[in-house]
């Protein structure tokens, strides 16, 4: 129980320190990406709490984290507007979604050590 709801917490705290302007937008969006975890009902069982979901589940593989690490960099790279300042909203919204997974992988990660 503790690791689903630090699913929910991490990416609240995530948001109010780095989005705190935009946090309510950030920490839903990061949530979202929970929905990586239905490639789990490919699994049989679908849940084995012994069973470490990285490199087990096709959406907790390394290439996969690999995607997911380019969603949250290249944002970074590419993804301001024409004055510099401020973020086109897509990128804003990829930026987070890859962010949201890498914390998700993670936290699964850090699961498969206990």
């Amino acid at each position: 129980m503790i690791h689903i709801a630090l699913h929910f917490i991490i990416p609240l705290l995530v948001a109010l320190v780095f989005f705190y302007s935009r946090w309510r937008n950030a920490t839903l969006i990061m949530i979202a990406t929970m929905i990586v975890d239905a490639d789990h009902l490919l699994a049989d069982p679908i849940y084995d709490p012994t069973r470490c979901s990285i490199g087990f589940h096709p959406l907790h593989t390394i290439p996969a984290i690999v995607i997911y690490a380019l969603l949250f960099i290249l944002p970074l790279v590419v993804g301001r507007k024409a004055d510099g300042q401020s973020w086109h909203p897509f990128a804003y919204v990829l930026h987070l979604v890859g962010f949201g997974l890498l914390i998700h992988m993670a936290l699964d990660w850090i699961d498969c050590l206990v």
